[in-house]
């Protein structure tokens, strides 16, 4: 009976510790959201499988450590907000009235500036009633989006630093080169951005004559018109400031009606896989720079595990892989409790963690933090060669 006894106690001290050990371990939910559908779906589909295969690799190795000693479980949920403000603002509601604690996205820079919009200004102003709820985007990539709101921070490349460095490259490289023609999607606002404050600017500063631009929408499927615009121009550079599907819908155009420039030039989004696959042979030597290229060991590494969730990576999903881990760090900096009763402080930790970093880890290297909550991030140049994105040049070397 003695030992009945013995045996039933230690029974009984083994199911407590196992339900003391289970209770110490918290789902910590983090949310993506952005297109999932539309046009530009691919970049949101990406960004999920980036996000899970980041966040399987975090619970592999031991989760995350929460304040009190607790182990966080993380789990991802991606909403659709099809690139529609509206919808995107709708979205962030939604996740924000749940035990959420933070949100990566969104896809589309005409999201994220409503949507930063709606958030509170300054972090503490007891008088603005904006939403208090930290967003980390990964894509939307139009400049300077960040300093709307305290709540907002991004992982995105600056593009006026890396064409700046194209065109400055690109006069002393190739000095032939006279004359620019652009190609812009006229009614997204990454491109038409990116065209004209960027692209534009920086051709001009770099001694290149500027022939004016072709403009088209982002569902448009022919290009006839644009193209023979685009060929009458006769410019030594063709820059498309387009997503891949209308670039390689321009391109295709260009290879029908004979349009050979001395060179192609692309938008950082379309150095993509995407691109690739609508139009390899059309593409054959574009140049664009990107802030993702598989030249690192983890860079690879990622790759890898991101392929296995039915995902690529680039420039956008590669950022929201990083976001994850970035994420991480902050957490267990601010010993963020993730309990129920513990929301709105947990959300501010995480708030105050991502405006204290100076540096994160890429993929590819280091990432340097701005005061205004933007990311400075190394990049290369890349271009398509036999239907795949080959290092062109590493201007941070």
């Amino acid at each position: 009976m003695k030992s009945t006894a013995l045996l039933l106690a230690a029974t009984a001290l083994v199911a407590f510790g196992s339900a003391a050990a289970e209770a110490q371990e918290r789902v910590v939910k983090i949310y993506g959201f952005g297109a999932k559908s539309g046009v530009v779906r691919s970049f949101g589909i990406n960004s999920e499988a980036a996000m899970k295969a980041a966040a399987d690799e975090i619970n592999k190795a031991g989760g995350i450590k929460l304040g009190d000693g607790a182990k966080g479980k993380v789990e991802v949920e991606f909403l659709d907000d099809r690139c529609n403000a509206e919808e995107g603002i709708s979205v962030v509601r939604r996740i924000a009235s749940t035990e959420a604690l933070v949100a990566v996205g969104p896809t589309c820079s005409n999201v994220a500036e409503p949507l930063f919009g709606v958030l509170q200004k300054k972090a503490g102003d007891a008088g603005d009633t904006g939403l208090q709820f930290p967003i980390f985007t990964d894509v939307a990539v139009k400049g300077g989006l960040a300093k709307i709101s305290e709540w907002a921070f991004r992982n995105v490349p600056s593009e006026a630093a890396m064409y700046d460095k194209l065109f400055a490259w690109l006069k002393t490289t190739r000095p032939e080169l006279k004359t620019i023609y652009g190609g812009v999607e006229e009614d997204f606002a990454h491109s038409r951005a990116t065209w004209y404050s960027v692209m534009k600017e920086k051709a001009g500063a770099g001694g290149l004559q500027v022939k004016g631009e072709s403009k088209w929408l982002l569902a448009d499927t022919n290009f006839s018109t644009q193209v023979r615009e685009i060929k009458a121009a006769g410019a030594d550079i063709v820059a498309i400031s387009a997503h891949p599907f209308t670039t390689c819908g321009v391109l295709k155009e260009m290879r029908r009606q004979g349009v050979k420039p001395k060179l192609l030039i692309g938008l950082t989004s379309s150095s993509s896989l995407e691109t690739l696959q609508g139009c390899a042979k059309e593409a054959e030597g574009i140049v664009i720079p990107t802030s993702f290229a598989p030249v690192t060991p983890e860079a690879e590494t990622a790759a890898s595990i991101v392929a296995k969730f039915n995902g690529s990576l680039d420039l956008h999903s590669g950022a929201a892989y990083e976001n994850m881990f970035i994420l991480k760090d902050v957490f267990e900096s601010m010993k963020v409790m993730g309990k129920p009763d513990t929301v709105a402080a947990d959300r501010d930790k995480v708030r105050q963690g991502l405006a204290k970093l100076q540096t994160t880890k890429g993929l590819i290297g280091t990432v340097k933090r701005t005061p205004d909550r933007e990311a400075e991030k190394p990049f290369l140049f890349v271009y398509a060669k036999d239907a795949k994105w080959a290092v062109l040049h590493n201007p941070m070397n």
